[in-house]
């Protein structure tokens, strides 16, 4: 099989994230909106309202912009403001169906791939479907390890 010029993956949302990045910014949203229709802000307390509107425009950004790309350069990721490149020559092993908590996560769902890369680098994304990402980065480097 053949790599495709350019391979796009959306990220996969399951229900925890999708509830915590939906419900916290419509739910500060409420807050907000209830201060205001029942007069609790004062005028002088607008301020608030171009940086509750940001922040929640980042986290929008972040649940709805977050994707994976392969191509000839190789792998690509965006999650909103934050993007970057990783060599797939320079990705060492993938763990997949686990979860990381804590590090670098550009992912919207639980049981993705850990790609750990360098010598301590590592990564948490959540494409659509797990194989079929693996399927198409061993086409470019059959070198890296597959971890269940």
């Amino acid at each position: 099989m053949t790599l495709l010029y350019q391979m796009k993956f959306k990220s996969r949302k399951d229900i925890l994230f999708s509830t915590i990045l939906l419900g916290v910014p419509f739910f500060v949203l409420g807050l907000t909106a209830d201060g205001i229709i029942k007069g609790e802000m004062t005028k002088g307390e607008y301020w608030v309202l171009p940086l509750v509107i940001i922040i929640v425009g980042y986290i929008l950004w972040f649940y709805y912009g977050t994707n994976y790309e392969l191509n000839k350069d190789g792998f690509v990721y965006r999650s909103g403001p934050i993007n970057g490149k990783i060599n797939p020559n320079r990705i060492k092993e993938i763990v997949k169906g686990k979860t990381l908590w804590m590090g670098f996560r550009p992912a919207t769902a639980r049981k993705g791939l850990i790609i750990k890369y360098d010598q301590f680098g590592e990564i948490y994304i959540s494409p659509k479907t797990n194989e079929a990402f693996i399927e198409q980065i061993l086409v470019i480097n059959r070198n890296i390890k597959i971890t269940e």
